[in-house]
């Protein structure tokens, strides 16, 4: 059994989260140390960025020496196109370090960048369709993470309860809260629905959640591991996607800087130009490297900044009691207020150039009357979720 290493941060960690053991460098809870000592499946959730390496050289050993028998294996979301080149490999040679196996998922569906050509296309057939009253962004934000929950939880869960039908799992992450003060509210360990079973548990363990960035260095460098290129050859401060809705402006320069990311972000760029939404809020990812574009698509950006400024304004124009809310529609428009929609959407559409239904005042009346008519009737079709999760039918209600 390694000798156990402790630090002044560690005993201090230990300190301030009474959970925590000494002798456990790790913070656990008292169901996790159950769960361990039950031999429960071990799944690191690993991108390549430091967090997540620095917790899965942190947990093997805490696992080697509590005399842990139970499967262990390291898991990576693959997201595809919008990956660094280097965040598979760095995840290959950890699970070499390791001596643990490597499980690599991706959704089926398509990779991260599909996933928002595909909502935008969706979000574009709602408009036609006057299944929406505004048009819908592509992108992924910081309060719908679709990028999270249907690229990254949802894969791999689904792939520990098909590979360990009969076994309690722990889910680990490298969550910190010294990243951001969501992360800081964040509970060193609970319960997660999506791997619990009738007869099995699932459960989330955040187990360097107490660990301030100095550590997470020093755990790697002690391992003799590299840290990914992103941080030592492109200069990011933080890992993710090559562009993330999260990113800083610095970061995101930092992306844009390896060649390894140019198709990317030309890609990205395209789709602003495309859908007239910027990637983060007001942020314009075509603004980050303007000199990778080409002058056809910096043109396309142009018009693109432009028509968002009249969109915007032009919806601004829509009564609040006619936007979206819980069981939308709520409210029949007047013939006035159809009057008004046939005219915002008729405008957003030439904006966005795209073809729409229901450009006069009767003809938005009578879709409101089929609206209305199908969600009385309980018609499924016309409730299939929403615009964030949902893979959207012809009349899927988003805004």
């Amino acid at each position: 059994m390694p000798s156990q290493i402790i630090t002044l941060s560690t005993l201090h960690r230990s300190l301030r989260n009474p959970v925590g053991r000494l002798d456990r460098f790790v913070t656990t809870t008292q169901e996790v140390d159950a769960l361990l000592d039950s031999d429960a499946v071990v799944a690191i959730g690993v991108s390549g960025g430091k967090d997540s390496v620095a917790c899965a050289l942190a947990v093997a050993r805490h696992l080697d020496a509590i005399g842990h028998a139970g499967p262990r294996v390291l898991v990576h979301a693959d997201l595809g196109r919008v990956e660094w080149k280097d965040s598979k490999p760095a995840c290959e040679r950890l699970a070499a370090h390791l001596g643990w196996e490597l499980l690599t998922e991706r959704r089926q569906a398509g990779d991260m960048l599909a996933r928002w050509q595909k909502r935008w296309e969706n979000n574009v057939t709602r408009y036609r369709a006057l299944s929406c009253v505004k048009l819908i962004l592509p992108w992924s934000t910081p309060s719908m993470r679709f990028c999270t929950s249907e690229l990254k939880t949802s894969v791999i869960t689904s792939a520990l309860k098909k590979r360990y039908p009969a076994r309690d799992i722990i889910n680990v992450t490298g969550v910190r809260r010294q990243e951001s003060s969501a992360r800081g509210k964040m509970p060193v360990a609970a319960p997660l629905a999506a791997l619990t079973r009738r007869s099995h548990k699932g459960w989330t363990w955040n187990a360097i959640i107490e660990w301030p960035v100095e550590d997470v260095f020093g755990e790697i460098a002690a391992a003799g591991l590299a840290l990914h290129e992103a941080y030592t050859v492109s200069g990011a401060s933080r890992f993710s996607c090559a562009f993330c809705i999260m990113s800083s402006l610095e970061d995101l320069r930092a992306a844009a800087g390896c060649a390894d990311n140019h198709n990317l972000y030309r890609e990205m760029v395209s789709m602003e130009a495309a859908s007239t939404f910027a990637f983060q809020g007001q942020r314009w990812l075509a603004d980050v490297s303007p000199d990778l574009l080409p002058l056809s698509l910096k043109s396309d950006i142009a018009r693109a900044k432009a028509a968002a400024l009249q969109r915007q304004a032009i919806e601004a124009e829509i009564p609040c009691h006619l936007l979206f809310t819980s069981g939308w529609p709520t409210v029949r428009p007047t013939y006035e207020e159809a009057v008004l929609l046939a005219s915002v959407r008729t405008r957003v559409a030439s904006l966005v150039g795209i073809d729409i239904e229901h450009m006069t005042a009767d003809s938005v009346a009578q879709r409101y009357d089929e609206l209305f008519a199908a969600r009385n009737a309980s018609q499924p079709e016309f409730f299939s979720g929403d615009s964030a999760t949902a893979v959207p039918t012809q009349a899927s209600f988003a805004f």
